[in-house]
């Protein structure tokens, strides 16, 4: 069966994180693994699933999974035990968890996966390009008009002299732009900006960003990560494990990569994580690509398998990428402009290393890789608190618990007694998710590297992984379960 996505619509007024008993008005957002169904439906279709499991005394016997671990979210149940206000998502095997009430992303609602425009035919390159361009160019006004930079100079406020001037030369030079675009507005050459622009699933019926959606906003902006703690884990982990052996290019385009991260990105641990995951998609792009060319050329046939793990990391990367849109990773214009142009030169670097030396190109992805799982590593111990009083965003819930695990199991070529389907009930198993993902993705680049990744895929092939049911995780599926399963998604 499918994963249920329930959302709530009926209802005026706001709720608070603390209590969501009053209903709020919600944006429709169609995605293309879910279902718009009322609180009643969702409760019957768990009842109805734990039935037909055997399993129905779960329900009563064990904690629903939307109790989120003491979140403020209350499982997103009133007193009476009835769902709340945001979304809450029903997996396969009927467990119910509540989701984050808000999606942050600048393109929340169209242009992402499990979103509205999933799966369409793109208009032509002058058509997207025009669009992307307007849509860019009003952000680029309000970032200046509205000085979205102010909020990176409060986390990090000037420590010396130097610091000082250049926070002082930054300010002015916003100060002049907003004027000059103050004055432009006057003309017919620029539309007037409305300055309460925000997505309509996260404002109420005045505009003004809910309650709830405005408490995890402030919620997120607690969370740290300090670059010292990183750095310090980094080392300990060198120390246990060794250093991975890179030739001084390499060494020094991935250092380059950290250093700018660090100082770009300081107490910004979100947009840090956003940039970072747009980067890290970069990869998998320029390896599938060159293999793709040595498969046109006729040169190499060899890599067809390869080319599948590189794009089962990259679909995971994609979700990644995802769930820090949903944190509001990408709402600043400048995180945005500097994380797609980095990414831009980012692949044509590595299709320059895949070129010359394919090995050294997966050396460097180990090296990002590991940093990747450091990072998450140092994140999820330090705000570990914080993290499970929060609930998941949707496109993790997708992702992780859906019924449709799509290459989940392409992108992990160590052998496992037992297929990896992990927890997902707080924004900490969110987190913890991603950081053992990235784990993978160091054993997958370490295996290229030293080419031990023949072996791995042939272990995996002769011997696949048995899921909880027993049948094995590559084995054929009959019409009549497709139908089954086809005919169980629809309520």
């Amino acid at each position: 069966m499918r994963s249920i996505h329930v959302l709530n619509l009926p209802g005026q007024g706001r709720s608070s994180i603390s209590s969501l008993r009053q209903p709020r008005q919600l944006g429709v957002r169609s995605r293309i693994c879910s279902h718009t169904v009322s609180q009643a439906q969702a409760q019957e279709t768990r009842k109805k699933s734990l039935k037909e499991s055997g399993d129905i005394n779960k329900d009563s016997n064990s904690n629903s999974k939307g109790k989120n671990n003491g979140s403020p979210y209350e499982g997103g149940k009133d007193d009476e035990g009835n769902l709340g206000a945001c979304d809450v998502f029903v997996a396969p095997d009927g467990e119910v968890t509540q989701a984050m009430c808000c999606d942050y992303g600048f393109r929340s609602g169209v242009g992402r996966l499990y979103q509205g425009s999933t799966g369409e035919v793109p208009k032509n390159f002058f058509a997207l390009g025009g669009d992307n361009f307007a849509r860019e160019f009003k952000q680029l006004r309000r970032s200046f008009r509205f000085n979205e930079y102010k909020s990176i100079s409060d986390v990090n406020p000037p420590r010396n002299f130097v610091e000082r001037i250049w926070g002082s030369v930054q300010h002015k030079g916003v100060q002049a732009l907003a004027t000059l675009d103050e004055k432009l507005e006057q003309t017919p050459l620029l539309q007037e900006l409305d300055p309460n622009e925000m997505p309509d699933e996260v404002t109420d019926s005045d505009g003004n960003m809910t309650q709830d959606c405005s408490e995890v906003r402030s919620a997120l902006r607690g969370l740290v990560l300090r670059n010292e703690d990183v750095t310090a884990y980094e080392h300990k982990r060198k120390e246990k494990e060794g250093e991975v052996s890179a030739p001084w290019p390499i060494r020094w385009t991935y250092n380059f990569l950290c250093f700018s991260l660090d100082i770009l990105y300081k107490n910004r641990p979100i947009q840090r994580f956003w940039v970072l995951e747009v980067v890290a998609r970069m990869p998998y792009f320029a390896y599938i690509s060159m293999l793709h060319l040595y498969e046109s050329l006729g040169w190499w046939r060899a890599g067809a398998e390869l080319r599948r793990v590189h794009f089962a990391e990259e679909w995971n990367e994609l979700h990644h990428l995802q769930i820090m849109e949903s944190l509001g990773g990408d709402q600043m214009w400048w995180d945005r402009f500097l994380a797609q142009h980095s990414a831009i030169f980012y692949f044509w670097v590595l299709i320059l290393f895949y070129t010359f030396a394919p090995r050294m190109a997966y050396v460097f992805s180990e090296l990002v890789e590991h940093h990747a799982a450091d990072t998450y590593k140092v994140f999820t111990d330090t705000n570990e608190d914080l993290l499970k009083s929060l609930p998941p965003p949707v496109c993790a819930l997708e992702y992780y618990r859906g019924g449709d695990l799509y290459m989940f199991d392409a992108f992990m070529t160590t052998k496992k007694e037992m297929p990896r389907r992990p927890p997902c009930n707080t924004l900490y198993d969110v987190f913890v998710n991603v950081r053992d993902d990235e784990g993978e993705h160091v054993k997958t680049m370490t295996a290229c590297a030293d080419k031990t990744i023949v072996e791995s895929l042939k272990e995996l092939h002769d011997s696949p992984v048995k899921p909880m049911g027993g049948k094995k995780e590559n084995a054929p599926v009959s019409m009549d379960e497709q139908k089954m399963d086809n005919k169980g998604s629809h309520l």
